[in-house]
């Protein structure tokens, strides 16, 4: 295309492009132009290039003359409106001139970095404009501009600063949203903590702002990110520090983004009416009904309503799920960060405000990581006063503060001030109730720092007659009712789940052995075996019994062989006794019911066991283990003079034989079904413990009526919200709000007027009642009305004399 065919065309716009001044044409248009046929326009493309440098090497010496914007050659508004817009134009063709225009993206770039602070507040924001542009079309990368898009928030120009703030913001959210460029985030990450640890006050101030932002719109959610924000807090500035600090207690509600980039109109529309865009009939119709164009676009459109419901489901699940998320949880030394900020608040000159605040991030961070800072609760009992300014926040962050790794005689002094300046006969009932609620939130995390005689002073408020009172008195007896019920009056205890319960010592935890859960399946097969057997011994007859006695013996006869086999066969009399001997003493340490008697007759008894043992066998027909006949006659002749001489001795050793019997058979038999089962669970076992939890968890909660202590985790996690702690208190209402209310109670009521004024100013006829006066009766109805009034005052009479007639009081 010739160049003379381009400037046919008549503009406004003062632009002379071949240098022929009679013809002119606009920007806009030589902009499209070029973008379709770039080559032909190469010429033109030189011309405004030289004349962007032209007026940009004008405005930098006027930077470096430090001439003032209003004298100088910035006052005149119509070259800087030219100078933003050449840059616009070059910034819209740069990609189609990659060679020609290479270095306009670091001029760009030069020039608001030299010149921006003197720059019209216009030019900068078309020239940052250009610059965003390049960057979107990826002409120009993140990287090396962020620390100029970050200098220019600090100008002192509102529109600059939140045109440069979105941008950054925009671009790495826009970076990670497919998936999370970790190299080019890290290298980001770098600049933007460089600036936040730098000692300039604004420059500091908006990178926080930026990591605040890009953290709570969950794109910068790591844990660099997280230590970052929570290292202001110990920034030279105390605007920064308050900045980081309110940052903190809040981003805990953080929550998804609702203007996300990724759900469109349409998603809206399904989410909200899912029912009707997924019945049965759109369905059909999606699939049935209509041309082949109609239905792909009815089934696209099914396909965006399931995409927009799972998604939903997501969301909430996400929400509903026991998953907790904080910055302090990311802490990398939280015992540090405890004891750092605890040593400035007691060092600053900040005001009371401030010093909450950190007085809520440091009680936080000791219950969420379980700290131990000892010199915080006495810290906190300085303040400790019901006319303290803010006292529930103070109360709530002292709660937070105490876990179960805290000793309690740490916490001792701080819990007897709150019960000694708060729960008091004269003290106000508001402060009772609120120091009531503090008692048991703190007790329900240290039960260690009741006492019997304060738990039952307390009990005794539940009889006041203001609710707020009365509800903390009885919630403080719904606790120790869980927790430790023998510390309770018997009347107060009602029915326990454990009457026993008591709580850990200090230090004291609970170690899981075996697979959690694994005795409730133990004890269900338990109960399933003694069905079992009980119904066995219901209907078996007495040939089971003898055959189980038979059994015994068998086994009895079994044990003391292999006591005997390890001596050898015995050829004398000696060797016998020897024999018995050993016997006897497995028998005496298998029994230890009988451990209090003295060793000479334990002796005995446990030797006439085993000669009653030996007779047993005889009188069965089952052979001895001696095989020396005069071993055997030797022992029988002692056991015969045994028996004769102390019959007491001897019935008792037969019991102690016995249950001794008895274990070693119990024993074999556990042993012997510990090797046939080889301890592994398989999924029919893990299905079956998660059903008996379950229904142990619902008897659980049927017996305490709704109330259950929640576990040390669980404690950790929850957040202690001071106006819980004020719960049923009545605030009292100044004058203002008093009279609010009566003029409230007055709108719908008319003007008072005495019943005589009101029958005066009717207008209307008479009402029924008094028509009814006026209406002739007929002769019947008379009689009927004079026979029962007649009738009723015959049996009010009758009725008069049954009645007290003595003297009335009240005349």
């Amino acid at each position: 295309m010739s160049t003379q065919h381009v400037f046919t065309g008549l503009s406004p716009e003062p632009l002379s492009a071949s240098g022929r001044s009679s013809e002119k044409l606009s920007l806009p248009l030589l902009q499209s132009k070029m973008k379709c046929d770039p080559d032909g326009y190469e010429t033109e493309l030189t011309l405004i290039y030289k004349q962007f440098n032209s007026a940009l090497d004008l405005f930098q010496r006027q930077a470096a003359l430090n001439f003032g914007s209003i004298s100088g050659v910035g006052g005149d508004p119509t070259v800087a409106k030219d100078l933003g817009d050449r840059a616009m134009f070059l910034a819209h063709v740069t990609p189609f001139y990659p060679k020609q225009l290479a270095d306009f993206p670091s001029q760009l770039a030069e020039f608001l970095k030299s010149s921006a602070a003197t720059l019209p507040s216009g030019l900068r924001c078309h020239v940052t404009q250009a610059l965003i542009l390049l960057v979107n079309r990826k002409m120009v990368d993140i990287q090396d501009i962020l620390a100029l898009f970050m200098e220019l928030q600090t100008l002192g120009d509102r529109n600059l600063r939140k045109l440069a703030f979105s941008h950054v913001v925009h671009s790495i959210k826009r970076m990670n949203q497919k998936h999370k460029n970790e190299p080019k985030n890290r290298a980001l990450q770098n600049i933007v903590f460089s600036i936040l640890q730098a000692e300039d006050e604004t420059r500091a101030k908006r990178s926080l702002t930026t990591l605040c932002e890009l953290h709570r719109r969950k794109v910068w959610f790591d844990d660099r990110t997280a230590n970052a924000i929570c290292k202001a807090c110990f920034h030279s500035s105390s605007r920064i520090m308050i900045a980081a600090l309110s940052f903190l207690l809040d981003c805990e509600n953080i929550e998804d983004d609702d203007d996300s980039d990724a759900s469109s109109d349409e998603d809206d529309v399904t989410t909200q009416t899912p029912q009707a865009i997924l019945s049965k009939e759109a369905v059909y119709k999606a699939h049935h009904k209509g041309t082949t164009s109609s239905k792909k676009k009815k089934q696209a459109k099914l396909q965006r309503a399931m995409r927009s419901m799972k998604k939903k489901q997501r969301l909430s699940s996400e929400k509903n799920s026991t998953s907790y998320y904080s910055p302090f949880n990311h802490l990398i030394d939280a015992q540090g960060f405890a004891e750092k900020l605890f040593s400035r608040l007691q060092t600053c000159n900040e005001r009371f405000e401030v010093k909450m605040m950190m007085l809520k991030v440091i009680a936080r961070t000791i219950g969420l990581h379980r700290l131990i800072l000892l010199n915080f609760y006495p810290f906190l009992q300085k303040y400790v006063q019901p006319h303290q300014r803010d006292i529930t926040n103070l109360l709530a962050a002292a709660v937070q503060a105490c876990h179960d790794m805290v000793p309690p005689e740490a916490v001792e002094p701080l819990f007897k001030q709150i019960v000694n300046q708060f729960v008091h006969d004269r003290s106000r009932t508001e402060a009772i109730a609120v120091g009531l609620n503090v008692i048991r939130e703190i007790c329900l995390r240290i039960p260690l720092l009741m006492t019997e005689d304060l738990l039952q002073d307390l009990v005794l408020y539940k009889k006041s007659h203001e609710k707020a009172v009365s509800a903390a008195a009885r919630s403080l007896v719904t606790l120790f009712r869980e927790v430790c019920p023998s510390l309770l009056v018997k009347k107060d205890r009602g029915r326990p789940i454990d009457p026993k319960a008591r709580p850990r010592a200090y230090g004291e935890v609970s170690i899981a052995s075996d697979v959690p859960g694994v005795e409730l399946l133990q004890h269900d097969e338990d109960s399933d075996d003694s069905g079992d057997d009980t119904d066995e011994s219901t209907f078996g007859g007495s040939d089971d019994n003898d055959d189980n006695y038979e059994k015994t013996t068998v086994d009895t006869n079994e044990e003391s062989q292999l006591y005997s086999d390890g001596t050898g066969n015995a050829e004398d009399d000696g060797e016998g006794d020897d024999t018995v001997d050993e016997d006897d003493d497995a028998t005496s340490v298998s029994d230890d019911d009988d451990a209090s008697d003295n060793e000479e007759e334990e002796d005995e008894d446990v030797e006439a066991g085993a000669e009653e043992d030996e007779e047993l066998e005889e009188a069965n027909g089952l052979p001895t283990n001696d095989d020396n006949d005069a071993g055997g006659s030797g022992l029988e002749s002692k056991a015969r003079k045994r028996k004769y001489s102390d019959f007491d001795g001897q019935l008792i050793a037969a019991d102690t034989s016995l249950r001794a019997l008895k274990r070693l058979a119990e024993a074999k038999i556990d042993h012997g079904s510990s090797d046939s089962a080889d301890g592994i669970l398989s999924n029919e076992d893990f299905r079956r413990i998660k059903e008996l939890k379950a229904k142990k968890d619902a008897k659980l909660a049927l017996a305490q009526q709704g109330f259950k202590v929640p576990s040390s985790d669980q404690l950790r996690v929850k957040r202690v919200d001071p106006a819980k702690l004020e719960a049923h208190v009545r605030q009292k209402l100044s004058k203002e709000e008093r009279l609010a209310l009566v003029r409230a109670g007055r709108e719908d009521r008319g003007k008072f007027m005495a019943r005589t004024a009101i029958k005066q100013k009717k207008t209307g006829g008479l009402s029924n009642r008094q028509k009814e006066h006026k209406k002739a009766m007929p002769l019947a109805a008379k009689r009927a009305k004079v026979a029962k009034s007649r009738g009723e005052k015959k049996r009010k009479h009758n009725r008069s004399g049954k009645q007290f007639r003595g003297r009335k009081a009240w005349k």
